[in-house]
């Protein structure tokens, strides 16, 4: 249910759409019903007029899954950012915000309380990083991108994804193919070409995606609406 709505824009849906969705599942209605219930209650949805609405903090993840699909990018000059932790005393649920926001950023981790990452996106520095961290441009003198990212790792699952795209037949196969490649484009560290090998399978893997989810989602409201 959560895919659909993250995947729908804006991310509202009936509960009849939801239903027919769970149905490709073999899901029965009174399931849907009562996960979406407790969807609900735990604060993921809201719930208003019979439909079904992401809620403030799943809607700043569709807005990074956007993001990776259409990055906001600036040439590269060679310098990095460097986030050092610096806080003393940090809660723990102070250390799993700021994880969760470098993980969003796209920031690797070289060390335990030592994040960083190229300078190429456009962003803004969330609240939860400047309380915590010391921020740091520069230049290393060796270039630290295998030990942050393991490329090989991510192109091979986007070579399988794009084959899996391809052979994708059916509304149900389709959708979980289509979360597939959103959840893995999320952990696309997207890095500036002087940093990836060559015939990396990044932009090659976002068009092949736009092309197969126009096609779905066609397929879909046909659906959703017989």
């Amino acid at each position: 249910m959560l895919s659909a709505l993250l995947g729908s824009h804006p991310p509202r849906l009936p509960a009849r759409h939801l239903v027919r969705i769970g149905a490709l599942f073999g899901i029965a209605e009174g399931t849907v019903r009562v996960a979406l219930s407790r969807m609900v209650a735990a604060g993921d949805l809201t719930q208003r007029d019979g439909h079904y609405t992401l809620s403030s903090r799943l809607v700043e993840r569709q807005a990074r899954q956007d993001e990776s699909r259409d990055p906001h990018t600036r040439p590269w000059d060679g310098a990095w950012e460097v986030a050092v932790v610096t806080a003393e005393r940090r809660a723990p649920a102070d250390r799993a915000a700021l994880r969760h926001a470098m993980t969003a950023l796209r920031l690797a981790e070289l060390r335990e309380g030592t994040w960083m990452r190229p300078a190429n996106l456009v962003r803004r520095w969330p609240d939860v990083v400047t309380a915590q961290c010391t921020l740091i441009d520069g230049r290393p003198h060796t270039d630290p991108t295998p030990l942050l990212w393991d490329l090989d790792g991510w192109a091979a699952e986007a070579h399988a994804l794009e084959r899996a795209l391809d052979r994708a037949e059916g509304l149900a196969e389709g959708f979980l193919v289509s979360a597939a490649v959103l959840r893995h484009l999320l952990a696309d560290p997207l890095l500036p070409a002087e940093l990836l090998p060559g015939d990396w399978p990044g932009a090659r893997l976002r068009a092949r995606y736009d092309d197969f989810d126009r096609r779905y989602r066609e397929l879909l409201q046909r659906h959703l609406k017989g």
